[in-house]
């Protein structure tokens, strides 16, 4: 088995949302098409959150707005050359209370696309869903190689697109050509949808490295999360996702314990926990990255 996403000759994206696949490695998987693998994705969510959560007046609309979602998902896709593998259902900030079932419909992506690779949105307090999904992947570590992409957060009180708020030694920047960046640009465009939620994304630059051993059970960083920006409002606004963070990270942290528990049964010792040790042949990498230094121009 191959260790490096570019070594890869089937790779699959886990997709929290619809656009989460061109937000965090559009570029990575341009660059893995153009080397004549095939990129698979999985939408483990339709990115429209319940319908019991829109404004009374719009509950009408929620299954013409699934429906949008996935037609924009598809039309990115094609653009860029990507393989839809499975849009599961469950809504936008529900899938911590899925990820057996998510887990279940994620290993059967794995086999269907013969998967070498996977890739999944950073674990860095962007969205619920991405540090849920993140918490699914790490539990395929010991199977094949994982690549954590940054999105965005809002480590040190700003808006930080496709950077990771901590270095850890073993990331790859990837620096895209003028025509990387405008077929980005591009696929990004077709989730018209999404346009305003999409405005502090950038594509000067993708970000990955192999997924460390995260603690679930605690927030990604110190101080106020990316999702936790708005919950000043003082009412409960379809919007913005009031869930409390204490209440995300218990759910998470019991369900990778839950997990890790009975690989340990299954297996007869515990997982390993080799948190920041990079894959070998990340290094060389995704057309030759250099290590913080970028990649292209």
């Amino acid at each position: 088995m191959s260790g490096g996403f570019s070594d890869a000759r089937q790779i699959l994206l886990v997709a929290p949302h619809p656009d989460d696949e061109i937000v965090a490695c559009g570029i990575a998987a341009m660059r893995a098409l153009a080397t004549g693998a095939r990129v698979f994705v999985l939408y483990l969510t339709t990115g429209v959150p319940a319908a019991r959560d829109l404004w009374p007046w719009r509950r009408k609309e929620h299954a013409a707005r699934v429906a949008r979602r996935r037609a924009e998902a598809e039309a990115a896709a094609a653009l860029i050359g990507l393989e839809p593998i499975r849009f599961l259902g469950w809504p936008s900030r529900r899938l911590r209370e899925h990820l057996d079932e998510a887990f279940g419909e994620t290993e059967r992506a794995l086999a269907d696309c013969a998967a070498e690779a996977v890739s999944v949105p950073a674990f860095e307090g962007a969205h619920q869903d991405h540090d849920a999904a993140s918490a699914l992947a790490a539990r395929l570590r010991e199977r094949l190689p994982v690549f954590e992409f940054a999105a965005y957060n809002f480590a040190g009180g700003r808006v930080n697109a496709n950077r990771f708020p901590t270095q850890r030694g073993d990331e790859v920047v990837l620096v895209p050509n003028p025509a990387e960046a405008a077929l980005k640009r591009r696929a990004l465009a077709c989730y018209v949808s999404e346009r305003g939620n999409l405005r502090h994304i950038r594509v000067e630059r993708e970000v990955c490295r192999p997924l460390p051993l995260h603690d679930y059970g605690a927030p990604p960083h110190s101080g106020r999360l990316f999702r936790e920006r708005f919950h000043w409002v003082p009412f409960r606004h379809p919007h913005i996702d009031f869930t409390a963070s204490a209440k995300v990270y218990a759910a998470l942290g019991h369900w990778a314990s839950a997990r890790d528990c009975r690989s340990c049964a299954a297996l007869g010792h515990c997982p390993s926990s080799k948190a920041g040790q990079p894959h070998g042949e990340l290094a060389g990498a995704l057309d030759e990255p250099q290590r913080e230094r970028g990649v292209g121009r």
